[in-house]
């Protein structure tokens, strides 16, 4: 096998912590995965124990098609060994590999607080390389809990999306989502940067839309007042959970 692209993360991980993406994929990526003669997904960087690819497996499986087929991909030898317990092949195995997704051919990778970890400068390599067989990226972050994330969605290297998805009733401000933001644009976080720009607007649209009906209808209305000024994707079935997105801040 080719030697893994990438480096050993810290491989934090916790019960349900991906919960939020994993339910986007199966939305965004549905399609994809019911349609694909071998519905793979790759998720990269599992971490110190393999419950987040279990989870993921699960949740497609349910939501999807019940033969949807999950690959685990570690770099660390004996985060993978450790897995192989809980491997049920075809279903859900776990491999040594890194950015160049160890020779598989998914249809879908999940890389979640993986890039967070290395250089800005190292995202866009690692963007293409997880791409470079037709894969749909969803790449990003999350807090401990997976209660405050955001992710891309990244086609042939290039992103296409950026989602914003929290647990509404711990959201205090939409200025919370900067701690989490893909490291290709937690940087840019400046005045003068869109992305900034974006989440100055969506933090004024917070504070003119409080209300007595509690943190989701006051989320509702944020994303109601946002849009009248910006694009905006998806509809009120994802706001409802939370979550938003737009276009890629350029």
């Amino acid at each position: 096998m080719t030697k893994p692209l990438g480096a050993i993360t810290r491989g934090t991980t916790n019960p349900n912590r991906l919960r939020r993406v994993d339910n986007f994929i199966a939305y965004r990526c549905g399609g994809l995965l019911a349609s694909a003669e071998r519905p793979l997904v790759v998720d990269l960087g599992y971490g110190a124990t393999p419950i987040t690819a279990i989870e993921l497996r699960a949740r497609l499986a349910a939501a999807v098609r019940s033969d949807v087929r999950v690959a685990g991909l570690e770099i660390d030898p004996v985060r993978v060994a450790a897995a192989q317990p809980y491997a049920d092949p075809p279903r859900l195995e776990f491999h040594r590999g890194g950015f160049e997704l160890a020779g598989l051919r998914p249809v879908v990778v999940r890389a979640f607080n993986v890039l967070r970890q290395y250089a800005e400068d190292e995202v866009a390599e690692a963007w293409r390389t997880m791409t470079a067989t037709g894969a749909l990226l969803v790449e990003g972050t999350c807090d401990e809990l997976g209660r405050i994330a955001t992710w891309a969605v990244v086609e042939d290297g290039t992103p296409r999306t950026l989602t914003l998805s929290a647990r509404l009733s711990d959201l205090d401000h939409p200025a919370t989502f900067a701690e989490r933001l893909p490291k290709a644009l937690i940087h840019h976080n400046v005045p003068g940067h869109p992305v900034h720009e974006l989440l100055a607007t969506l933090g004024a649209a917070w504070e003119a839309s409080a209300t007595p009906f509690g943190p989701r209808q006051r989320w509702l209305a944020t994303v109601d007042r946002f849009r009248s000024s910006r694009p905006v994707l998806d509809g009120p079935a994802r706001w409802r959970r939370g979550e938003l997105t737009v276009p890629w801040p350029r």
